[in-house]
């Protein structure tokens, strides 16, 4: 990989997301060789992918390459790779570029899409964890429409132009938000010999209720903006099939959509080569210093990490926070480790939760006090923008917004790369 020898103990991180980019700027001036491990070559911030598909933001206003973050940081090292295995007996992470010995590690590779086994939907529905997943689904989406525009034949038109949104968390309700203001807004503008009747926007969801993670209020407040805004909303229902043309539900409903979004669950991603004992339904164990349970000089947070207490028998909730909140602490953890000093236990801080579902629409949960409508929409707006890392970034995100705003449009309804499955 072409690093260099460590004067310093090597700390090696796999996955720059939340987590992982938090304890490596954490761990800056303590004295480590840091090396940082990502398939990608930036920070992508995933809370707004749903804007990149749905032409409300430009991919690179919500991504930040490491090499510029780490531009003035010393003894540290980004390699772009896969991560194929970790040997924990020799102290060596295999890639796809090569082996790297470490003194510390620290696996911070976040979550992946859960189908939940089901090949079929895993096959022909829609993701949405990276940027170019985004990218997929508004491309697949306009793709749907120009062909709309050149069949007669009912039933392929309602398919074309149906989407099915499977999964009410956050995600669900603010991607069904944002296609219900395209379909009221814009695409009448752009397709007027489309019937945009015909666009069924349909969000599912188990549940008994959206945002199950949120209070009933905010939840009931939610589902009354969405149904306001035409999106059909169907709980306590799971899907069981889909041909790419049409889903089955479990009690035998067919519905009419070629794009059928997957937001109904995230899994922990993790390599291969962990001890059997260190993992449990699918997440690594860890204790309350974040160490890989079985292990001493390995350490997983954020999503990939199950912190079991009786506080928290399935662990921390797979979000940002917890994430951000653990690779601050490790970093100073690992320098205690280093030294010899008694490390600090890890105790969450629940911030709360959020989620906007369109113009002038959002339910906020902060602690103590709620937030809902105009209000919650504007508290959105500035959480979002004051996260995201570099300055052209925030401003470009601004002006999108407040154009997106004023003019009631989204300028990014480009087909760049044609989507083939």
């Amino acid at each position: 990989m072409n690093i260099p020898s460590a004067k310093n103990q090597r700390v090696v991180i796999i996955g720059g997301g939340f987590g992982g980019l938090n304890l490596a700027k954490g761990l800056r001036n303590k004295g480590f060789q840091v090396v940082l491990l990502d398939r990608h070559n930036y920070h992508a911030f995933q809370p707004l992918f749903y804007q990149v598909a749905t032409a409300g933001l430009e991919p690179g206003s919500i991504a930040y390459p490491f090499r510029k973050i780490f531009s003035k940081y010393s003894d540290y090292y980004f390699r772009m790779a896969n991560v194929l295995r970790i040997d924990t007996s020799a102290r060596t992470v295999n890639t796809d570029i090569g082996t790297l010995p470490y003194d510390y590690l620290v696996i911070a590779t976040g979550a992946t899409t859960n189908f939940f086994g089901n090949k079929q939907l895993e096959q022909l529905c829609m993701p949405m964890k990276s940027i170019s997943e985004a990218l997929d689904i508004r491309s697949l989406m306009l793709q749907n429409l120009e062909k709309a525009l050149l069949t007669n034949n009912a039933d392929d038109k309602d398919s074309l132009m149906g989407i099915v949104i499977v999964g009410g968390g956050p995600t669900g309700v603010e991607l069904a938000g944002a296609l219900a203001e395209l379909k009221k807004d814009i695409l009448p503008k752009d397709y007027p010999d489309l019937d945009m009747r015909v666009m069924d926007i349909h969000l599912l969801d188990s549940n008994d209720r959206l945002l199950k993670a949120m209070s009933e209020k905010t939840s009931a407040k939610a589902q009354e903006a969405l149904l306001s805004m035409g999106v059909d909303i169907r709980l306590g229902t799971r899907v069981t099939d889909y041909d790419g043309k049409e889903i089955t539900t479990k009690s035998g409903e067919k519905l009419r959509a070629a794009m059928v979004i997957w937001a109904a669950g995230v899994k922990a991603a993790y390599p291969d080569g962990l001890p059997t004992e260190s993992t449990s339904s699918g997440r690594i164990l860890v204790d309350a210093f974040n160490r890989v349970k079985g292990l001493d000089q390995v350490f997983a947070i954020g999503d990939c990490a199950a912190m079991i207490s009786e506080e928290n028998p399935l662990g921390h909730p797979m979000m940002a926070q917890p994430a951000l909140q653990q690779g601050a602490l490790l970093a100073d953890n690992l320098d205690r480790f280093r030294n010899g000093q008694q490390p600090v236990a890890f105790h969450y801080k629940n911030l709360g939760a959020m989620a906007t579902i369109g113009r002038n629409k959002a339910v906020t949960e902060l602690p103590g006090f709620n937030l809902y409508g105009w209000i919650a929409w504007v508290a959105w707006l500035f959480v979002h923008v004051a996260k995201l890392i570099g300055f052209r970034n925030k401003i470009v995100v601004m002006i999108s917004w407040a154009q997106n705003y004023l003019s009631h449009s989204r300028d990014l309804r480009l087909i760049i790369r044609p989507f083939k499955r």
